[in-house]
């Protein structure tokens, strides 16, 4: 089977590693792809939402799957764009289409849709310009921290939460009357706080049966302590020590069935990944959001667990089979620690190169903002390399990632050496 990623980042240097090692595959495309990304597979220089090169580049190679690993193009609709072409509507796509998308695509169109399938979320509201004095009301009547969502897409910037009140007043006012984000923020979603500890859980779904994913928690701050800017995910851990199957079985029963079902109520043809983030309140887990892909770097920690052939996944997703898969999970520990350019999540520098990648034979070395040039890996993002350990404790795969993630070096890297050490207070309660 020939089969084309979409994407640039370690989610899809991730499904590249893993699709790689299956015995259904012919050949491998990513488009645009990354350093990493090239030594397993061809990259082909390709936007990901540039829908006429990617059909271009799909009928040329007879591709028969598609991997969408970023969000813009599912909310862009490049399913539907594939439905609606003759030559292309009989091609796999791991993706749902515009409909289903509006769960990331939209903050509001997501908690209308928790609210009407009873899956347990925080209180809200939605705000346009026009509304702009009953947000301030509706603030008024919440306990901070206040949370401010842009309804759009905001390349992750979109959420803000603000401890004081006419902070938050002012912050809802650039929002709505000056467009900080843009289109994005033209509604604005309050909600009420949620306190507790956040984990992701991810599922795969052919629109009628699913499969669970590992669990994983990821690390947003720039700053150790979890202090400072938020990025794109400066680490990651799998499984969540503090989500016992108890808590897991809560998951399924309140969120992923109701989840699953509600699609299907609203005639949702959804075929893919679903990212549900939670907040585990004293055992109770309410969602914060849902994204319709793969998170990044969780994807690094979680499809390293996956002891079934991914491809084979894929195909029942497309052909919806799924019911009739085994997925197999590893018991160990995954962890991932985020090397990051000097100034990330604020302005960096690119083309530092990268050395001793080579000298790493104890981690999974995932490629995020890399590109080769001249023969040699550089740096091409905020967010580089995602280095990766499996081992039987989150203590043991820790020591390897920190160890190897000190030897690889480019210039101004950071990364945080504190990812996952919350957990092992957790790890020790339980032990």
């Amino acid at each position: 089977m020939n089969v084309l990623i979409i994407g640039s980042g370690g989610r899809e240097h991730a499904f590249a590693w893993k699709i790689k090692q299956s015995k259904k595959l012919s050949n491998l495309y990513v488009a645009p792809g990354n350093a990493g990304t090239s030594v397993i597979a061809t990259n082909v220089a390709i936007h990901p939402t540039d829908f006429d090169a990617i059909k271009k580049l799909v009928l040329e190679k007879n591709i028969e799957l598609v991997i969408v690993g970023p969000e813009d193009p599912l909310v862009e609709g490049i399913h539907d764009f594939f439905l609606a072409d003759e030559q292309l509507k009989s091609i796999g796509i791991i993706g749902p289409k515009k409909d289903g998308a509006q769960l990331e695509g939209s903050k509001e169109f997501s908690k209308k849709f928790m609210v009407k399938n009873n899956i347990p979320t925080a209180k809200y509201a939605t705000f346009t310009v026009e509304t702009l004095q009953d947000g301030f009301h509706f603030l008024e009547s919440l306990e901070p921290p206040f949370v401010l969502k842009a309804d759009g897409l905001a390349a992750g910037k979109g959420v803000l939460i603000l401890d004081d009140l006419q902070a938050a007043k002012n912050e809802l006012t650039e929002m709505l009357t000056n467009k900080k984000f843009g289109a994005a923020s033209t509604k604005v979603v309050i909600e009420e706080f949620l306190h507790g500890i956040e984990l992701s859980v991810f599922i795969l779904t052919d629109g009628n049966s699913y499969k669970i994913l590992p669990s994983a928690k990821d690390y947003k701050r720039i700053g150790e302590g979890d202090t400072g800017l938020n990025t794109g995910g400066m680490g990651a851990i799998s499984p969540v020590p503090f989500a016992d199957d108890a808590f897991l079985k809560k998951v399924e029963e309140q969120i992923v069935k109701p989840t699953i079902t509600g699609l299907k109520k609203q005639d949702i043809d959804y075929k893919g990944f679903i990212f549900i983030g939670l907040m585990n309140n004293n055992g109770n887990p309410y969602v914060i959001e849902y994204n319709v892909r793969m998170g990044d770097p969780e994807t690094e920690v979680v499809i390293p667990r996956i002891e079934s052939d991914l491809l084979d996944l894929f195909e029942g997703v497309a052909h919806q089979t799924l019911h009739e898969k085994e997925i197999k999970i590893s018991d160990k520990t995954a962890t991932t620690v985020m090397l990051v350019s000097g100034g990330y999540p604020e302005d960096y520098e690119k083309g530092k190169e990268i050395s001793n990648l080579e000298n790493v034979a104890t981690s999974l070395i995932f490629h995020a903002g890399t590109k080769l040039e001249n023969n040699k890996v550089v740096t091409n993002g905020g967010r580089v390399i995602a280095v990766t350990s499996l081992a039987n404790s989150i203590e043991e795969a820790l020591q390897i990632s920190f160890t190897n993630a000190k030897n690889i070096d480019f210039e101004n890297k950071y990364y945080r050496k504190d990812i996952g050490k919350d957990l092992l207070n957790f790890v020790e309660k339980q032990s």
